[in-house]
């Protein structure tokens, strides 16, 4: 097996409504707050000067505050943008569109394991795995060696177990999160040897 060098950046998008506003985000359409805005033009500026003119494929979470993140580094990086289901949050099933408080209040189970589910409608850990792995089996797969993600903190997460070559079990001991507007490098050597260079670096996010 010939292993790909890779260069894999994610961003985790930045400040939400649904981070000021007490409500879930999960599958609910949240736009970015105007801070959140601001955050999202300096981190694709930033990683433009950054990066110079290496030419990255951007893929991003199809929700409307990932959409508007991914806008500024499409801008940024002259890149078109590919929208994947696979980078979508974890549904929460029934407390879409619903606060936090109401969730405390109506849980129907605490979520122990990466099979657990806070309600019987809403996604488990490795039900996000599932459907998230065949879209990280194209981008490893893929010839670009150049690869940009922009998702949400807890499909990312996962990922991040994805890429170090673990299996979804280990989400039940440990757990690889990140910050909201936080850029996260990932690294593969053409010996196949993984590399996580820097996690959720929110250093980005400064104008």
């Amino acid at each position: 097996m010939i292993n790909k060098i890779k260069n894999i950046i994610t961003v985790q998008h930045p400040e939400s409504i649904h981070h000021t506003n007490g409500m879930i985000g999960s599958w609910t359409d949240w736009e970015l707050t105007d801070k959140g805005k601001q955050q999202a033009k300096s981190i694709a500026l930033k990683l433009k000067m950054e990066l110079g003119d290496q030419k990255y494929v951007l893929y991003s979470s199809p929700l409307m505050r990932t959409k508007q993140t991914a806008a500024f580094l499409s801008q940024s990086l002259r890149t078109d943008i590919l929208f994947s289901d696979s980078l979508k949050e974890r549904s929460l099933g029934k407390a879409i569109g619903k606060s936090v408080k109401w969730l405390q209040e109506n849980l129907e189970s605490v979520e122990q394991t990466v099979d657990d589910r806070c309600f019987s409608d809403a996604e488990s850990r490795r039900d996000v795995w599932e459907r998230l792995l065949p879209f990280y089996q194209v981008i490893m797969d893929h010839e670009e060696p150049n690869i940009m993600l922009v998702s949400h903190g807890d499909t990312l997460s996962i990922f991040n177990i994805m890429w170090l070559g673990l299996g979804p079990e280990v989400l039940n001991r440990i757990n690889l999160s990140g910050l909201s507007g936080g850029v996260s490098f990932l690294y593969q050597t053409d010996k196949g040897k993984r590399v996580i260079k820097r996690l959720s670096d929110t250093s980005y996010m400064g104008l």
